[in-house]
């Protein structure tokens, strides 16, 4: 039985790396964050998504990064963008999250005995965030290997990033073809307490344009 963790943050990406963890035959362990963001609504959907596909065990992990601030996401008084500039850093960007989160995965991973991390980070919708490009990825897969009982005894945990060199579009076709439902994900930055979508947010037009690349309805829930 070959297993798996999987980062579910409820969005888009992360419900398609488990519908594609699944369909390879892991056994999948899902793992979210309580790291006081602003709305609460991704989550809900986490455990909805997590129910839908079964997965053995669904961990929501309380880790508030956020009350440090130095995000839109977390910090009340910093405004989330409608669109992010190109080949600048967004005030979106949690610092260090991808670390923090894949390392507790990491952690979980040997526990389980289990050899593989799947994460949903893209270098080309990936907002220039810079724990989202392949070198750092190869960086913290380098660090993971050696920090490791796993590791040292030549077992690795392997961290795989299907979606790296996807376009949202792609993602939403490899998705699809694997019957996923994106009516039960959240990807808004400022979605509300029943997960409508702004259908403003930087996170919302990269997710609306996907749709409209992918040629394919959109189901997503937006407020009127």
């Amino acid at each position: 039985m070959k297993k798996a963790v999987v980062l579910l943050s409820g969005g888009l990406d992360s419900t398609t790396c488990l519908a594609l963890a699944k369909k390879q035959g892991f056994v999948c362990y899902a793992l979210s964050f309580s790291y006081g963001q602003k709305h609460s609504a991704e989550l809900r959907a986490a455990q909805n998504i997590a129910h839908h596909f079964g997965v053995m065990r669904h961990e929501i992990f309380n880790l508030d990064i956020g009350h440090l601030g130095g995000s839109a996401l977390t910090d009340p008084q910093i405004a989330i963008p409608e669109e992010i500039e190109e080949n600048i850093i967004p005030v979106t960007y949690v610092p260090a999250r991808n670390t923090i989160f894949l390392s507790i995965a990491l952690g979980w991973a040997e526990i389980l005995e289990a050899y593989n991390i799947f994460i949903g980070i893209s270098a080309v919708d990936y907002s220039n965030y810079p724990d989202c490009r392949p070198d750092y990825l190869d960086a913290f897969q380098t660090m993971a290997t050696l920090a490791t009982k796993t590791g040292v005894e030549a077992k690795p945990v392997h961290i795989e990033a299907p979606l790296m060199h996807l376009s949202k579009a792609e993602t939403l076709n490899l998705g699809l073809s694997l019957g996923v439902d994106y009516s039960l994900t959240v990807s808004c930055y400022k979605a509300n307490d029943e997960g409508l979508a702004c259908g403003h947010c930087a996170s919302c037009n990269i997710r609306k344009r996907g749709f409209v690349e992918a040629a394919v309805a959109d189901p997503t829930r937006y407020i009127t």
